[in-house]
């Protein structure tokens, strides 16, 4: 994924698919300087995690 299509994910108030490693994830923020997302799994673990844009993907 690249850095614009993030921060539109994030700034959308539609629930798009997302996966990090194939685990479906909601992006909370993304810092466009660093390449980062900070991601929420949505796997019932609630975990959060501060991940590489370019690792996770749109379905």
């Amino acid at each position: 994924m690249h850095n614009k299509r993030a921060k539109e994910i994030v700034d959308s108030p539609n629930m798009i698919k997302v996966t990090f490693n194939g685990i479906p994830v909601y992006i909370e923020d993304v810092n466009e300087d660093n390449y980062i997302a900070k991601i929420r799994f949505l796997d019932g673990s609630n975990k959060i995690d501060e991940v590489s844009i370019t690792n996770l993907e749109e379905h």
